[in-house]
């Protein structure tokens, strides 16, 4: 068996699982978040996706932040988090934040590798890492750019020749849906 075709399964387990598991708002989530981007780092690579090769460090890392800050609360509070609305003084923020990620993602991927969709490689990778932050706060808007990170990612990965991982993306499109709606029905006020 290909080891592209490999990966893709792992990957889809492992992607499932760890959907199933935010979806419940479970904090074993970022365990396997920290396991999957092991075998996607990989998979991207062979793929020429690179940027998103390279976030997959990120997302080890934002896994590892997102357990302590699910485990211990808020800083500011002795009890965990509990999914809110994304303050408003914040939006502003994270829409700056992306654009920056976006263009110096961008410029990377076009200076420094033979990538042939470094737009929407970059546009996929600077909104992840804006709603993986957010995914660590609890923030129910977490799930609306997923939406729309899933389904770009579809139609890149369908693209790319990895069919069974844009098949996940799919089912991920969907379930960033019913996530926001199973969410907004705890969110606190």
């Amino acid at each position: 068996m290909e080891l592209k075709l490999i990966l893709q399964i792992v990957g889809v387990v492992l992607g499932l699982l760890y959907l199933w598991l935010e979806y419940r708002a479970n904090t074993w989530l970022w365990i396997v978040g920290m396991l999957m981007p092991c075998v996607h780092c990989l998979l991207y690579f062979k793929s020429g996706l690179y940027a998103d090769c390279a976030m997959q460090g990120y997302y080890i890392l934002a896994g590892l932040y997102g357990l302590i800050a699910w485990l211990i609360g808020h800083k500011s509070k002795d009890k965990p988090l509990q999914i809110a609305h994304t303050p408003v003084r914040l939006i502003a923020p994270l829409v700056a934040i992306y654009g920056v990620l976006h263009i110096v993602i961008y410029y990377i991927l076009v200076r420094f590798t033979d990538s042939t969709v470094p737009f929407w490689d970059a546009m996929t990778t600077a909104m992840s890492m804006v709603a993986m932050w957010m995914l660590s706060r609890k923030y129910l808007e977490q799930w609306l750019i997923w939406l729309v990170v899933d389904a770009i990612t579809v139609g890149l990965y369908l693209y790319k020749g990895i069919p069974l991982t844009a098949g996940l993306y799919t089912l991920y499109t969907a379930l960033a849906v019913a996530g926001y709606l199973r969410w907004k029905r705890g969110v606190r006020s």
